[in-house]
């Protein structure tokens, strides 16, 4: 089997969301300077790069990260590629029953990882959310730092997260074919985040 990392790499001047603190990774201690070892910092938004949305994200009595079940974040997925969409509606889904993890590649994937933060990306609108909870997806995936678009995430999120459906935003899936796939996504540990 064939592993492709679908993460975006943590670095200074990475795209984050618009008003949110930029990532910064600063020199704490470094041998050349005579210190036994060499140490850093790092300080971000918890919503850049590649990241996952827990219930709480959007409800304020949802789940936090270290109350999801791990077994959610390994098993079998689908990548559903909708190239040409500005926005995904429930008409634009298969009309089989979806799988519990779905993974949706776009024109997302065709931006540059050192590309200023685009409010024309694809996601899904608040049909295809509720599409998504009624076929029993347990956690969906996107290629952009949010699930919904641009200053439309309010329905998309509660629609999703009132119902536990774990949200992975910033895969990169450039790499990825459409169809099913095997998917292991290890959130960072972070208690009540």
């Amino acid at each position: 089997m064939r592993w492709i990392d679908v993460s975006i790499s943590l670095r200074e001047g990475m795209v984050v969301w618009p008003g949110d603190a930029p990532f910064a990774f600063t020199a704490s201690s470094r041998i050349a300077d005579g210190a036994s070892c060499n140490t850093s910092a790092i300080t971000l938004p918890t919503h850049c790069g590649t990241h996952c949305d827990a219930p709480r994200h959007f409800e304020d009595g949802g789940k936090r990260l270290h109350e999801i079940d791990p077994n959610l974040y390994f098993g079998p997925a689908e990548v559903i590629h909708l190239p040409g969409l500005a926005v995904i509606t429930a008409a634009n889904l298969p009309s089989r029953p979806l799988p519990p993890r779905i993974l949706f590649k776009t024109a997302n994937s065709d931006y540059n990882e050192a590309s200023p933060f685009k409010t024309d990306f694809v996601g899904l609108d608040e049909s295809a959310a509720k599409r998504l909870v009624a076929d029993h997806v347990r956690l969906v995936g996107i290629d952009y730092l949010s699930i919904a678009p641009y200053k439309q995430s309010a329905p998309t999120h509660h629609a999703l997260l009132q119902n536990d459906v774990f949200i992975v935003e910033g895969l990169r899936l450039q790499a990825v074919p459409a169809g099913p796939c095997e998917f292991v996504v290890l959130p960072m540990p972070l208690h009540d985040a």
